[in-house]
C-alpha cells in the first residue's frame, strides 16, 4: 500500500482541495498564534467543512491548556489532537480521556537521547510523530521550520504505535526518508510551500503523486 500523508498547517480551499484531490489521509489546522499558518477555529470549521469524512482532521496545538482545547472543540469538527509541545506522558493521557478524540503526540529528535520518552508517550497517545528538534533559537517554531534530522535514527526502532515521519519532507528527498527509515505514514508542511503560511496545491499534488508511488514497509 502507499506510503500515508499528512498535509499540515492548511490554510486555504485551494490547498486543502489539492491534499483531498491528493489523497492525503490527514488534513492539519494549527491552533497556534505565533505560527504563519495559524487558524481561528471557525476559519478551521469553515475550511474542514469542505473535507470529506474519509479525511482525518486535525487540530494541531501547543501546550494547550484545557479552556483553548475546549474552544477549538466547540467550533471545530476535529476527529484528532496533535500535540507538538512539551506535553508530559500524563497530560496527553488526560487530554484523551478529556476529549475523546484521538491524540498524536509530536516528539523532537535530534540525537539518539531523543528516542528515550518513546515508550511513556507510547502508552498514551495513538500515534507518534518524529519531527526535527530546532535548535535553541527563538526565531524558530516547534515545528514546520523545514528542518530534518538524521532518519537512521529510526532504523530498526520498535515504537509500539503507529508513528509518522516529520521535518523537513518534500518530493524531492521523501523516497529517501521512507527508504532509511522504513516510515509507513509521513507529516509535511513548509515543503509544500511557496513561502511560510502559503501553501502551493501543485507541490502539494506533486509530493503526495511520491508517496503513492511508494510501497509502504510492511508491518
Amino acid at each position: 500500500m502507499p506510503v500515508e500523508v499528512k498535509v499540515c498547517g492548511l490554510t486555504d480551499a485551494r490547498s486543502l482541495a489539492a491534499a483531498v484531490e491528493g489523497g492525503a489521509r490527514w488534513l492539519g489546522f494549527i491552533f497556534y498564534p505565533p505560527s504563519p499558518r495559524a487558524l481561528t477555529p471557525r476559519q478551521a470549521a469553515d475550511l474542514a467543512a469542505k473535507a470529506p469524512a474519509s479525511c482525518r482532521k486535525v487540530g494541531v496545538l501547543v501546550d494547550p491548556d484545557d479552556a483553548l482545547i475546549d474552544e477549538v472543540l466547540r467550533t471545530a469538527p476535529l476527529d484528532c489532537l496533535q500535540l507538538h509541545g512539551a506535553e508530559t506522558p500524563a497530560r496527553v493521557a488526560a487530554i484523551k480521556a478529556r476529549t475523546g478524540r484521538a491524540v498524536i503526540k509530536a516528539l523532537k529528535i535530534a540525537q539518539s537521547a531523543d528516542l528515550l520518552p518513546i515508550p511513556g508517550y507510547a502508552a498514551v497517545a495513538d500515534l507518534l510523530l518524529f519531527d526535527a528538534k530546532p535548535p535553541p533559537d527563538p526565531a524558530l517554531l516547534p515545528g514546520g521550520n523545514g528542518l530534518s534530522f538524521d532518519w537512521r535514527l529510526l532504523q530498526g526502532l520498535e515504537v509500539g504505535r503507529p508513528w509518522l515521519l516529520s521535518g523537513g519532507l518534500s518530493e524531492g528527498n521523501l523516497a529517501a526518508a521512507v527508504r532509511l527509515c522504513a516510515a509507513r505514514a509521513v507529516d509535511v508542511s513548509s515543503g509544500v510551500e511557496r513561502q511560510p503560511g502559503q501553501k502551493d496545491p501543485a507541490r502539494i499534488r506533486r509530493f503526495l503523486e511520491v508517496a503513492a508511488s511508494l510501497d509502504a514497509p510492511a508491518v
